[in-house]
């Protein structure tokens, strides 16, 4: 163990934590996959040591068994073998390290002078076999990404000193700096700065005011290429060009033409003609923000609805996990800026073939499968840790997105309109900051994002990209909800690209910023970093003067950093200072030039190749084998692996979950969540989905892009809404357009292709995310427009699109395109009406409109949720071909309209069987299905397979004793306790308000050593007057040092808390501990014992899910034993439909242990099959767990623990799963006390 000694007390040292054999899952996938990817034949076994950097800790004895290590899953040692070929990494000094600062969060629990101390994180890698030297670069080359991590040294144990600059330097000449500076801007934007500051300021600049412009007129802040002027539009000749021109002439004609004026032209123009009268409008554009009508118990209110896209491809494409995490933080601060509550997500991603082999992988490019795979773990750790619900996940496949990955989120918020104001800054006002410290992280960002991606990249960027902290991010979320603070909000602005130079600079004309207020996460940043640094989770909110001490207080409640860093001035200037000097100080009139408005030609060719409306999509020598390519093509595959990722019913508001039937398998187009109201009940929901396909878009951006904006409100239109209610927001992602006048015909026409559309349906783009910069090298990303579609609808309206009963009608609803290919509005307008008529009287029980892989796909995924077969007319080629505007659907009744087709019947047999004259053909869906789980599952598998299937059949225990508590109390009162990362607080709260109870949400801050005290004082306070402790479910700070539940273990183990407790159990309290609770309650030994304190190495655990991943989906749960306050009013043997999320819910424990838990009863709830018995089946048991454990209760039945989500309850939730949805253990623990 490395040391360093001061006056005889530890001050400094190292140490390694691995995984026991049977808990060491990471380390088998690493070796399987280096073994694969890499070759390596002779590697036998990969150990991973995590390594702790502690500096300046008195004592770590106690913090090494509690903190950085689980005493059943793990060993801790000082040193390791050496002789084993062997590598550590590091992340790079200044990224974010989650596990670390969670370490140093723990740390301060264990004791106040920790407070100074400094936890660094790394991993070490043993490789066991014969491995040479070689294998050892080729694993190192795989695993390091040099723009997040870099290789650890081992021989020392120091503190990284990182560089200080004293003071910032001025330029002294404009020769030669765009290139010495890597400066975004154009040489035109750089020539009009030095004008300006000869002319005008008459010196010269400073480096940061530089860096300012270059960040606040980069494409990525300022939309350049979009906003650029489009001079000379030259049309192709014939029949396309003609209608190119009319659509132009029609729209255009006497207008200034850019790219942002073409999408914004029909929102404007519905607006001028009184058409778009729920538009919010106002100065701050946070995001595309629409009034609606919400239902709160039965009562009508006012509220907004707010949704944003937002890309992050560049980050992505450089480093996947920390560039796609911050994409959706970012979507997520956009409407909550606006000050609504975020609690809607979908995520839809491009990608080249990500089961290309390694070897393939194009030089300064990482594979395709690591680049997806990081992504979607990256993307749903941020979602999962905030309490995001994401109920919609989709990849495109196409090899255009070899030149960049496309990474985008979409999320959608609300709020009461009374809890909005809108003001115009005036001086005097105030600029807080809020949330998160400055780093060095993301400087440049926004720079780095309007740049083409070169080969060079990966070498290059490490600094312009972030690693998000979701707990910090749902603080503020936390902080917004209160309706006192978001009224004192004038106007507000989020930390997203450019940093303090234009989050605050944006927020007023006059402004000055004293950079020295800017809290830091470490000395030595320079004027110029602080100025434009893009660290996460931060906020800029303006204020009244006299609102300061009031905001202030309310922030540091929600364990939020805020300070005061700017102030609104009379004076239209900018103004940043740092160490009292004026390091920029600019006129506002300059900066709203944003710079050289540049000019550009366009040209647009004629569709080129093969039409795709015309062509058969897949191939085969009958009509088997074409159905079988169809639905192995990589864009119809499932995408189950990937998307149970996902968080998908955190909320208590997913009315359908991303897979339904009873089977899980009918994969939902739309996702449709409940509008989150924190008091009360809601039937108003919100659907969001998108409409794009790269094949359509390569032919013909025209085409393309009328089609994507048909194909989301078809997506709409087949779960319920009213089309008419719809409102758009486009995603532009196209090549760096330079240049080249046939370039800039690839935008100008797919936006010239949305606006018919958009005017038809009467559905108006209101915002959108332009991002151009989809090159590299001479690779570029299809021409990209998508269309998300957001609409309000009654939760009792919708449906789902898989088959629900045998013997019904299946029907074909027909768009028919015109001569030219493109959409028939009349005819889909004419269909969408009569579809929403017919679902809305209750005559249809399932639809799905046509999407990549035409009709065979639609019909064969409907049958796969319910296992229900189909008996169909033969259409021949048309099963296979693009049908865009068209649905299938299920009916009970004879139906007769112009546009539809009778297809066939629902039957009882599991195949599809397609009927001619003389000859039937007959597919087996079990095999359809098998083959469509099979083509992801490399890059994403969709199940543990174990060695061999088990069943679990355990003593049942009967209790027939009435359980009350001594003390009768009318209304119980609940602690609800939320930890830094808990993210189910209001759900527990919710479902125990339902119940009867009086909950009091608790939050637990830790930011200072001082409030570290207040909170253990008020939590004892707390459980004095309460009946019932409720442990929510989330990620206490980030589940880290791996292992969740540890910060919660910790707090509760702080003597004084140990000593309420156990007061509280002697007075007959009940605690409840859910997902994140549940590990909590183990890893303090509440459970399975009852008191705190007593875990060994042999006590039971709750550790990573065999799978390795996160798990979302819906489990069947039975009751084995009711001995318990909390199971009253069930009987053994009932079952419950109930929602899990989580990462580490594989229940483990010893036989000894097991045999005890079982004799005593407190084994309460098994995951079960549908025949009702406990399996170790995937499907059925997704972590893993010993007999299929679900929950337990300690040896008296007072606390109970578990896994599924039973507060995740409400009327008609989760539509498209069948059966008994409510397990109401809340009303249980309520009636205990009555």
């Amino acid at each position: 163990m490395l040391k360093n000694n001061i006056g005889g007390i530890m001050k400094n040292c190292r140490i390694f934590v691995e995984k026991k054999e049977g808990f060491n899952l990471e380390a088998k996938r690493l070796c399987k996959e280096w073994k694969e990817a890499l070759q390596l034949s002779s590697l036998t076994k990969v150990r991973i040591l995590n390594c702790y950097d502690v500096f300046g800790a008195n004592d770590i004895e106690d913090a090494k068994k509690m903190i950085f290590s689980e005493v059943v899953t793990d060993m801790v040692s000082e040193n390791f073998d050496e002789t084993i070929p062997h590598f550590a990494v590091e992340f790079l000094p200044g990224q974010f390290d989650q596990r670390a600062d969670s370490a140093y969060q723990c740390m301060n629990l264990l004791s106040t002078e920790n407070e100074n101390v400094v936890i660094t994180s790394g991993k070490l890698f043993l490789l066991e076999g014969s491995i040479s030297s070689e294998d050892v670069e080729k694993a190192k080359k795989f695993y390091i990404n040099p723009v997040e991590m870099r290789e650890k040294d081992l021989k020392k144990l120091e503190q990284e000193t990182l560089q200080f600059q004293s003071s910032v330097p001025m330029i002294e000449d404009f020769k030669g700096l765009k290139e010495e500076m890597e400066l975004a801007m154009s040489q035109e934007d750089l020539d009009f700065i030095e004008t300006y500051f000869k002319e005008e300021e008459k010196r010269m600049p400073t480096e940061t005011e530089i860096r300012v412009l270059d960040t606040y007129w980069s494409d990525h802040c300022r939309h350049t290429t979009f906003e650029t002027e489009l001079r000379e539009i030259i049309f192709p000749k014939g029949s396309f060009g003609e209608e190119l021109q009319r659509v132009f002439d029609k729209y255009l004609a006497d207008k200034q033409v850019s790219l942002m004026e073409m999408a914004k032209l029909i929102g404007k123009k519905m607006r001028k003609e009184g058409k778009l009268d729920d538009l919010e409008v106002s100065e701050e554009i946070n995001a595309c923000s629409v009034y609606i009508d919400v239902d709160v118990d039965g009562e009508i209110e006012k509220w907004l609805l707010m949704f944003k896209n937002e890309t992050h491809n560049h980050p992505t494409e450089i480093e996947p996990f920390g560039g796609a995490s911050t994409c959706l933080g970012g979507a997520i601060r956009d409407p909550l800026s606006g000050r609504s509550y975020v609690y809607q997500a979908i995520r839809v991603t491009g990608a080249a073939n990500p089961l290309e082999a390694f070897e393939d992988t194009l030089e300064g490019k990482l594979p395709q499968k690591k680049i997806t795979t990081a992504a979607a773990h990256g993307y749903s750790s941020y979602g999962n840790q905030i309490g995001l619900t994401t109920g919609l996940v989709s990849e495109i496949y196409h090899e255009g997105y070899k030149a960049k990955r496309m990474e985008v989120g979409a999320v959608v918020a609300a709020t009461p309109a009374r809890n909005v104001r809108r003001e115009t800054p005036i001086s005097g006002d105030i600029i807080i900051l809020l949330g998160g410290k400055t780093g060095r992280d993301g400087c440049g960002g926004a720079t780095g994002s309007s740049k083409e991606h070169t080969k060079d990249s990966l070498a290059l960027c490490g600094a312009e990209v972030q690693k998000g902290n979701a707990p910090e991010e749902r603080k503020i979320q936390r902080l917004f909800r209160k309706e006192k603070v978001s009224q004192m909000i004038k106007k507000c602005n989020d930390f997203g690209a450019g940093g303090v130079s234009v989050a605050i600079g944006e927020l007023a004309e006059g402004l000055k910023i004293n950079l020295d207020l800017v809290p830091t996460k470490y000395a030595g940043l320079n004027g110029t970093e602080l100025a434009i640094s893009e660290s996460q989770e931060r906020m800029a909110v303006v204020i009244a003067k006299e609102d300061e001490a009031s905001f202030l207080e309310e922030a540091a409640l929600e364990n939020l950093e805020a300070t005061k860093v700017a102030e609104v001035t009379e004076e239209k200037r900018l103004i940043l200072t740092w160490k009292g000097q004026e390091i920029v100080n600019l006129s506002r009139a300059f900066l709203d030039t944003n710079g050289v408005r540049q000019k550009a030609k366009v040209e647009v060719e004629t569709p080129s190749g093969k039409n795709p409306f015309q062509e058969v999509l897949f191939r085969g020598n009958t009509l088997a084998e074409f159905w079988q390519t169809c639905m192995k093509d990589l864009n119809v595959a499932s995408q189950k692996g990937m998307v149970e990722m996902f968080d998908s019913n955190i909320g208590a508001g997913t009315i359908l979950m991303p897979f339904g039937g009873k089977y899980q398998m009918t994969p939902s187009d739309v996702a449709v969540q409940k509008i989150s109201v924190e008091k009360g009940h809601t039937t108003t929901a919100s659907a969001i989905t998108w409409g794009y396909n790269p094949n359509i878009s390569s032919w013909s951006p025209y085409h393309g892009a009328a089609y994507a904006v048909v194909e989301s409100l078809a997506k709409l239109v087949s779960v319920g809404v009213d089309y008419r209610k719809v409102r758009l927001s486009f995603q532009e992602y196209f090549q760096k357009l330079g240049k080249d006048a046939k370039d800039w015909g690839k935008p100008f026409a797919a936006l010239l292709g949305s606006l018919e559309a958009q005017e038809a349906f009467g559905t108006p783009a209101i915002g959108g995310k332009d991002s151009m910069s989809g090159s590299f090298q001479d690779l570029h990303v299809p021409p990209t427009l998508i269309s998300f579609a957001v609409a309000p609808v009654s939760t009792k309206e919708v449906i789902s699109p898989e088959l629900k009963k045998v013997g019904s009608h299946i029907y074909l609803l027909k768009h028919q395109a015109l001569e030219n290919s493109m959409p028939n509005y009349e005819i889909c307008k004419k269909n969408f009406t009569w579809l929403h008529e017919q679902i809305t009287a209750g005559k249809v029980l399932s639809c799905m409109t046509i999407k990549m892989g035409g009709i065979a796909e639609a019909l064969t995924k409907m049958s796969f949720g319910n296992q229900i077969g189909l008996e169909l007319q033969n259409i021949g080629e048309d099963f296979f071909k693009l049908a865009y505007g068209s649905f299938i659907l299920e009916s009970e009744e004879t139906l007769e309209f112009e546009n539809l087709e009778y297809l066939g019947k629902t039957i009882q047999k599991y195949q599809i069987h397609i009927l001619e004259k003389e000859t039937s053909t007959i597919l087996a869906a079990d095999k359809l299905e098998q083959e469509w789980l099979n083509v992801l599952a490399p890059v994403f598998p969709y199940e543990y397979k174990e060695e061999k299937k088990e069943i679990y059949t355990l003593d049942t225990y009967v209790n027939t004793e009435i359980y009350h508590s001594k003390d009768r109390i009318a209304k119980p009162r609940v602690l609800v306790m939320a930890f830094p990362g808990t993210n189910c607080e209001y759900d527990s709260a919710k479902a125990f308000r339902d119940a009867g109870a009086d909950p009091h949400i608790l939050v637990f801050r830790n930011l200072k050593p001082s409030y570290i005290e207040t909170s253990i004082e008020a939590m004892i306070q707390e459980l004095k007057q309460a009946q019932i402790l409720m442990l929510p479910g989330g990620f206490s700070a980030g589940d880290e040092p791996d292992g969740s539940g540890k910060f919660i273990a910790t707090v509760l183990q702080n003597p004084r808390i140990m000593a309420e407790i156990q007061n509280f159990l002697d007075r007959d309290g009940l605690i409840l501990g859910i997902c994140n609770g549940f590990q909590a309650l183990i890893k303090s030994g509440l459970l399975p014992y009852g008191k705190l304190g007593t875990v060994t190495e042999n006590s039971p655990t709750l550790t990573f899910n065999k799978m390795g991943r996160h798990v979302s989906q819906m489990v069947r749960t039975k009751i084995v034993s009711n001995k318990s306050p909390w199971l009253s009013s069930f009987h053994v043997g009932d079952e419950f439909i109930v929602p899990v999320s989580h990462g580490e819910g594989r229940f483990y424990v010893q036989e000894e242990e097991l045999k005890s838990l079982i004799q005593k009863g407190q084994i309460v709830t098994q995951y079960v099959d549908f025949e009702g018995k406990a399996t170790n089946e995937f499907r059925h048991t997704p972590n893993g767990s010993t007999c299929a454990i679900e929950g337990i209760v300690s040896p008296d039945g007072r606390i109970l623990g578990k896994m599924g989500h039973s507060e995740r309850k409400g009327e008609d939730l989760y539509k498209n799963i069948p059966g008994n949805k409510v397990q109401d253990i809340f009303s249980n623990g309520v009636k205990y006390f009555k």
